[in-house]
């Protein structure tokens, strides 16, 4: 294929208006004495003050054609539909003028102009005589507003009833009807007309023609056309590019405009040609043709036209560079709607909700002609995506209410959307109820509201309830119930959905197939997922995504790595969102040596300006426990939000660094950024962790009063562990009795545990009642309360407990620990004897335990919560997995810190055994616990044995 095209631009109809004719045989000559009167209408028309123009001409000249085309012209462009409306009783209410063709050919044209072509054809259809003008205004007037079958049915009566012969104005109206169908067949038979009536030679009927090809995806018929041209002018290169474009054949769209602009016919793109090609680049991802296309721009002096403008704005917000954006919008003199549209859409799709809406205001309060529209009102809405934007969300739907926008199926679908996000359902079911029109797509908001936001069981409901009105669903609907059942852990009812999207052939949908990939990994079911992935034909990168997250969240890292490496293999870019889930991978299983690796390749992909790729490097390394490094990532980001000032406070929080984390909030404070509800939990942790009760409960109380976050229950579970670990269980139990929804469990087992830590068996065993009264189906709540008991050599409540365990079918979670040594992961089962290389390890710890002896070590039997001797205990803890790992680390490194992750919380056997080993080797040792780090180094641990 030699080339290719699209439709033309919207403004092409502007190459072939009527000709301009100055009387009609029915209108007198006006004596050029009074020409400055129509000219004084002009100058009110171009200053936007219509109804002054109208009240001058009704005070001095009623009856002056002239004056009253150029108003109806400036009502249509302004879409003035109450002015125009008057100047059309005007004109008819006129012996003189009701039959000037030229005026009811504008008044024609106004009506369509204004959205209103039913309008159109009233007039049309009471006129005495009509010629090819008003034929012409009524198809076109379709055409403008998109109503191809009215425009193909009102040519028909042309050519049918009448004698007048369609022109080089006609066809191009029709055969953008054409595209608008999708119909090359009619197309087709068009184009044979245009041959026998002699016009294919007409530049703008072939510019249609090309365009029309191009919609129909023709590109081979459209290529054909526009090399068969005669003439070629700026709008017919615009149309093949345009063509290249909407077939997604983008760089071909830029090869095109490298030889228009070495073509024969010297032609200079115009702002069609870069208001075109500006997308292309955001679908490219390419950046650095965006920046050329507006060097090109520059230029040719074109920058500041208010589509280039609007379009430059767009692009640069969807790249995320934000500052060339706002210079842009800051130099546009001539704000139009889509230009306000266009920023606010650019700080919503950034998700900052304080410039989303205080630019929104700027906009109300601004120029009195700028109104709010529905598109404003779609951009805004995405940035609502929580409780603390109910508010803005409920002051936008006002707004609508009130100025009707509420019948426009997007708005009304993007609000039900947005109050399930901010998590009032019921406010999301009223507005859908008040739909007069529930479309697929209004089911598909309210589905995905409830899938999406913690009601997956309602989600299914209203699924059936839309194919039981009669609506079949499609891919929104299938990949939102699938989300359902991965909320639901139900892998059958989600196989039954399957088998369904397999049946009716919808498994290619890219959204569908990626949402079941989620599914079988949220369902733990990652070798489902690796056959349905295997078999996609076209991976996006969403898919590849979604499996690299999902190996991480099933603890497959090695899996997760190697599907990285083969993404990268095949020239697969490697965006933002795909190293934040690697990185977030080697965060839960702390593998810092591959956690670096990925971090390489963010530098050498420059996605570490990418605030959320940085807040992953944060994250990551602070996990794999090197927070100095996690802070030195911190200080190098070039901009610095409350979100990566919170990672680093948690990261010092898990570490034990409790002053130096309140120290990292409070300098936050002062930088004037105000800490939110995640803030919070990383500073109440770090309290927690500690012993800072007095900071904390500070802390907690300015959390509600001095920055108005209310909260949550992991706020409340923070400060009951924080008490509890302290001792205070009476203040914590007052804390508990003040939660306005009630403890969950998180909150009973924090309690619970500190019961048997500080020999409350009373208080525990009431905590352990209302525990298993609340989740009656987990072990690990059995477990603690057994080993409740345990600790108080309760033995004969141990043994019901672990009955009542076997009656229902549980067993406990084995403790397990995990190391990464040259980039792999080992991973070690307490008692194991199977391990490759086991009695090697054991004998290590044999080795090590005589090490330690000498330095004053003595088992602390109290650790094994059964009911065994002595010397059976002492060799239970001898098989405790994190001493497996650590015996592992020391026989196969040398000099480097000892890194071990263990999946429940250290024993104080094994903590104090570990610092002791520290002391013998003289190595560091990092032990990651299910609730924080301990470093261990001379015998001593970061946490003061307050853990």
């Amino acid at each position: 294929m030699a080339l290719v095209a699209p439709p033309p631009p919207l403004s092409f109809h502007h190459h072939h208006r009527p000709p301009t004719l100055k009387t009609s045989q029915s209108r007198k000559v006006t004596p050029k004495a009074s020409l400055s009167f129509p000219q004084q209408i002009n100058t009110f028309c171009q200053s936007k003050n219509l109804s002054k123009a109208l009240s001058l001409l009704l005070q001095q000249q009623p009856n002056n054609a002239e004056a009253m085309g150029i108003l109806l012209e400036a009502c249509g462009h302004q879409k003035d539909i109450e002015t125009g409306r008057k100047v059309h009783n005007l004109v008819w209410a006129s012996t003189q003028l009701k039959n000037d063709y030229i005026l009811n050919t504008r008044i024609i044209t106004m009506y369509s102009m204004c959205g209103y072509p039913s309008d159109s054809r009233s007039v049309f259809d009471q006129l005495e005589t009509k010629n090819l003008y008003q034929w012409n205004a009524l198809i076109s007037g379709y055409t403008k507003n998109e109503l191809w079958h009215d425009a193909m049915s009102i040519f028909c009566e042309l050519i049918l009833v009448t004698e007048v012969k369609p022109d080089n104005f006609t066809f191009p109206c029709l055969i953008k009807a054409c595209g608008g169908l999708r119909d090359a067949g009619l197309g087709r038979g068009v184009q044979g007309m245009v041959v026998k009536s002699g016009l294919i030679s007409d530049v703008f009927v072939t510019n249609a023609l090309v365009g029309m090809y191009g919609k129909c995806g023709l590109l081979e018929e459209a290529v054909q056309v526009f090399e068969e041209m005669l003439e070629r002018n700026v709008v017919s290169w615009n149309s093949m590019i345009c063509g290249f474009s909407e077939n997604r054949l983008f760089w071909e769209s830029f090869d095109l405009l490298r030889v228009m602009l070495g073509a024969e016919e010297g032609l200079v793109p115009d702002v069609a040609t870069l208001v075109t090609l500006l997308p292309v680049c955001v679908a490219l991802g390419d950046v650095e043709n965006g920046k050329m296309v507006h060097g090109l721009a520059v230029k040719l002096g074109l920058d500041r036209e208010l589509m280039v403008n609007n379009a430059l704005v767009d692009m640069y917000s969807k790249f995320g560079f934000l500052f060339e954006a706002e210079i842009l919008f800051e130099k546009n003199d001539n704000k139009s709607v889509v230009s306000w549209n266009s920023m606010i859409g650019c700080y919503s799709s950034e998700g900052d909700v304080g410039r989303t809406f205080d630019l929104l205001r700027k906009m109300q309060i601004g120029d009195e002609d700028l109104h709010v529209n529905e598109v404003t009102i779609l951009n805004a809405l995405p940035v609502c995506l929580g409780e603390s934007e109910l508010l803005s969300v409920k002051e936008l739907h006002g707004y609508a209410l009130r100025h009707g926008f509420q019948y426009n199926d997007l708005v009304a679908n993007s609000f039900v959307s947005a109050y399930a996000k901010c998590g009032t359902l019921i406010s999301a079911e009223h507005v859908f109820h008040a739909m007069e029109n529930k479309t697929v797509s209004s089911w598909n908001a309210l589905i995905g509201g409830c899938a999406q936001n913690g009601n997956p069981s309602k989600a299914i409901d209203k699924y059936l309830q839309m194919t039981y009105s009669g609506l079949d669903p499609d891919c929104f609907s299938i990949g939102s119930l699938v989300l359902a059942c991965a909320q639901l852990s139900s892998p059958q009812f989600g196989k039954q959905v399957h088998a369904f999207v397999f049946r009716n052939g919808l498994e290619r949908d890219p959204y569908i197939g990626t949402s079941l990939l989620s599914f079988y990994m949220r369902c733990q079911k990652p070798f489902h997922a690796k056959l349905l992935f295997d078999r996609m034909e076209d991976r996006s990168l969403v898919s590849w995504n979604a499996m690299i997250a999902g190996y991480s969240h099933n603890g497959l890292l090695g899996e997760a790595l190697h599907l990285f490496r083969k993404m990268v293999a095949n020239e697969n870019r490697a965006y933002g969102n795909v190293i934040t889930s690697l990185l977030g991978a080697c965060s839960e299983l702390s593998a810092l040596r591959l956690g670096k690796e990925a971090h390489c390749f963010a530098l050498k992909a420059q996605l570490t300006d990418d605030i959320f790729v940085g807040c992953a490097i944060i994250d990551m390394y602070a996990k794999s426990g090197s927070i100095e490094q996690s802070h030195r990532v911190f200080d190098q980001l070039k901009q610095k939000d409350v979100a990566s000032w919170t990672v680093l406070i948690t990261g010092y929080g898990i570490h034990g660094r409790g002053l130096e984390a309140m120290e990292l909030f409070h300098k936050m404070r002062r930088l004037g950024l105000k800490p939110d509800s995640f803030t919070f939990i990383g500073v109440l942790m770090a309290c927690s962790h500690a012993g800072l009760v007095e900071e904390g409960l500070k802390s907690f109380h300015e959390m509600q009063t001095l920055h108005v976050v209310e909260p949550k229950l992991v706020h409340y579970a923070c400060v009951v562990d924080m008490l509890g670990r302290a001792g205070q269980l009476d203040d914590a139990l007052k804390l508990v009795a003040e939660i306005p929804e009630g403890p969950d469990a998180r909150i009973w087992i924090s309690l619970l545990s500190f019961c048997r830590v500080h020999g409350q068996l009373n208080l525990g065993r009431k905590v352990a009642d209302k525990l298993l009264e609340l989740e009656p189906n987990k072990s690990e709540n059995y477990v603690l309360v057994s080993n409740l008991y345990a600790g108080f050599g309760k033995w004969d409540d141990v043994r019901r407990i672990r009955g009542c365990m076997k009656e229902i079918g549980l067993k406990k979670d084995v403790g397990c620990s995990w190391t990464e040594v040259g980039g792999k992961i080992y991973n070690f089962v307490v008692g194991d004897r199977n391990l490759p290389g086991s009695e090697e390890i054991r004998g290590m710890w044999r080795r090590l335990e005589e090490m330690i002896t000498q330095l004053g070590y003595i088992p602390d039997t109290g650790s094994v919560l059964h009911e065994l001797k002595e010397e059976e205990k002492v060799e239970v803890l001898r098989g405790h997995s994190e001493k497996l790992a650590v015996s592992f680390c020391l026989l196969t490194t040398k000099g480097s810190p000892v890194r071990v992750c263990k999946n429940l919380r250290i024993c104080g056997d094994c903590h104090n055994a570990v610092k002791l080993v520290s002391k013998a080797v003289d190595r560091e040792i990092i032990v990651r616990d299910n609730k924080r780090f301990h470093h261990f180094r001379d015998g001593l641990c970061s946490c003061g044995d307050y853990w």
